[in-house]
C-alpha cells in the first residue's frame, strides 16, 4: 500500500472530483493522504476534508509563496494545530525563486514567518512540512537555528542536491520525492532517490501538479503516488512491495498524531 504525503485536495481543480478522486486511491492502493495547507484563509476547507473522509489528514500553515491574507501568529498556529485531524505544520519555508526584483535582504518577512512555524512545530510536536526553493542555505541554517531537528519533519517535493539532502538527514529529517524524480531530465536527483537511506524516504505528488510519467502534463491526483513509488523502488532496484510498505511506515512513524490501523481506507 502507499501514501500520498503531500497533496492539495481542497484546491478547485481537485475539490471538484473528490469521489472520483478517492475512488482511484482506493484502486490504486493509495491508503491515506495528507491535504496540505497554503494559507490561513482556505484551511477550513483542508480541516474540512480531514473531518470527513478518515483516512485524510490536515497540515496547518501558510506557504512562503502567498504574501495576501493573514500572517500567521505563533498563538495562531498554536491554537489551530490543537485539531486531532491536523496532524503537520507547514507548508512553511522560503522560496527564493520569484523575487519580483527585490534583493534576499528583502525577503526577512520569509525568514521571520518559517521561524514562526518551527516555533510552533516545537510545541505543539506536530512535525514541519518544508517548501524550499532556490534557497537551500538559508533553509538549513534557520533550520539549525530554531532547533527544528526536535520535532522533525520532511522537506517536500526534494529538488535540491544530495549534499543539502544529508545535510537535512543529520537535522533528523525526512526526504520527500514527488512525480519531478520520473522525469527524464532528473539525472542528478534521481541518484539522490538512490542514496537517501529507505527508512527517512517518502513520496509524494503534491497533486494538481508535477504529474508523474506517464502522466506528465496532466492534472495530478493522489493515485499516481504509485507511479512515484514504482519508479523508485526500480532506480533503487527493490521490490515495489517493499518500498511502499517502508515509505507507509515512515509516514506514520514521522506524523506520530495519527491512528494508524483505526483510520485505514476502506
Amino acid at each position: 500500500m502507499f501514501v500520498d504525503s503531500h497533496c492539495h485536495l481542497d484546491f478547485p481543480d481537485l475539490h471538484t472530483r473528490l469521489p472520483e478522486l478517492l475512488e482511484n486511491m482506493r484502486n490504486n492502493q493509495v491508503t491515506h493522504a495528507l491535504c496540505i495547507s497554503v494559507t490561513l484563509e482556505d484551511f477550513p476547507r483542508v480541516l474540512a476534508l480531514a473531518e470527513q473522509h478518515p483516512h485524510l489528514y490536515a497540515s496547518v500553515g501558510v506557504h512562503p509563496d502567498y504574501e495576501e491574507g493573514e500572517e500567521p501568529s505563533l498563538q495562531r498556529l498554536l491554537e489551530l494545530s490543537q485539531h486531532p485531524r491536523v496532524v503537520g505544520t507547514g507548508e512553511t519555508g522560503l522560496d527564493y525563486y520569484r523575487l519580483n526584483g527585490r534583493s534576499i535582504d528583502e525577503m526577512e518577512w520569509q525568514r521571520e514567518r518559517f521561524r514562526t512555524h518551527i516555533r510552533a512545530a516545537r510545541q505543539t510536536g506536530k512535525p514541519l512540512i518544508i517548501h524550499t526553493r532556490s534557497s537551500a542555505e538559508d533553509t538549513l541554517r534557520l533550520m539549525r537555528e530554531e532547533d527544528a531537528g526536535e520535532v522533525g519533519g520532511v522537506l517536500h517535493c526534494f529538488t535540491e542536491t544530495w549534499d543539502v539532502a544529508r545535510q537535512a538527514l543529520d537535522l533528523g529529517f525526512h526526504i520527500s520525492f514527488s512525480g519531478i524524480v520520473t522525469f527524464k531530465n532528473a539525472v542528478e536527483l534521481q541518484e539522490t532517490a538512490r542514496k537517501v537511506p529507505l527508512e527517512r524516504m517518502l513520496i509524494e505528488t503534491d497533486s494538481p501538479y508535477l504529474a508523474p510519467v506517464p502522466y506528465r502534463g496532466k492534472t495530478n491526483q493522489p493515485a499516481w503516488v504509485r507511479h512515484v513509488g514504482e519508479f523508485i523502488a526500480g532506480l533503487r532496484e527493490m521490490p515495489v512491495e517493499q518500498l511502499a510498505q517502508q515509505t507507509t511506515d515512515n509516514f506514520f512513524n514521522l506524523f506520530k498524531h495519527i491512528e494508524r490501523n483505526s483510520h485505514a481506507a476502506s
